[in-house]
């Protein structure tokens, strides 16, 4: 049986169109988003044996391209699919905090940054370039992995913020353990930063790192 013999009240598109999508499961939400499953399944199936691999519907968000792919039923197209639908939501998340007076006070910037580095399974290491108003000018990705003096490279850093003709930055970055506690390898990255941004006369404002939930700043803990 296919879900087009389903009755249709109980077929995931028509649910949706009819009743919004909170109606819907997160199975029902997932086949919508793969369109079809496999030989012997419905999408909704193979949803469901999607989420029932241990730690569900986060850790199955949370992987890598290349590791979504690898999955039975999903392949290069559908996990390229899936990490755009969530880059989607990243950006939607934080949308509204891009206004140009959003970011003028500190937990503004942390939900900021905790919308964008939400639920990456690797470290990102990023920056927001502000004018001489605090008003940011743009948001960037600069580095992926383990954050720590070899991986953040200074040049990089003080070249992008002289592209953007920054005025300040606020650096970011998540420990994908959930745990929001700056290392003693945050501050020291923070310290060179600051001294390598201070000789073009950028000034750091905030150094964020994003957990489970919320976002340490060392400014705010006397650390910059």
């Amino acid at each position: 049986m296919t879900i087009l013999d389903w009755p249709s009240a109980e077929r995931p598109r028509e649910k949706l169109l009819a009743r919004g999508p909170g109606a819907l499961s997160d199975a029902e939400l997932l086949a919508i988003f793969l369109g079809s499953g496999r030989r012997g399944q419905t999408a909704v199936d193979l949803g469901r044996e999607l989420l029932g691999r241990d730690g569900g519907l986060k850790t199955l968000l949370e992987l890598e391209p290349a590791a979504l792919a690898g999955l039975p039923g999903l392949g290069a197209a559908k996990a390229c699919r899936l990490c755009a639908a969530l880059e989607l939501g990243r950006r939607y998340l934080a949308a509204d905090l891009e206004r140009a007076d959003a970011l003028t006070n500190p937990r503004a910037c942390a939900e900021f940054v905790r919308a964008r580095l939400a639920g990456y399974p690797y470290e990102v290491f990023a920056c927001l370039y502000l004018d001489n108003r605090h008003r940011m000018i743009a948001f960037e990705e600069l580095f992926r992995g383990s954050i720590n003096g070899a991986s953040v490279h200074l040049r990089e850093v003080v070249r992008r913020c002289l592209a953007h003709n920054a005025a300040a930055a606020i650096f970011a970055h998540n420990h994908p353990s959930g745990v929001a506690e700056p290392s003693q390898a945050d501050r020291d990255v923070t310290a060179e930063l600051q001294r390598a941004l201070h000789l073009v006369d950028v000034r750091v404002l905030d150094h964020l790192v994003v957990g489970a939930g919320r976002a340490a700043s060392l400014a705010q803990m006397g650390w910059l």
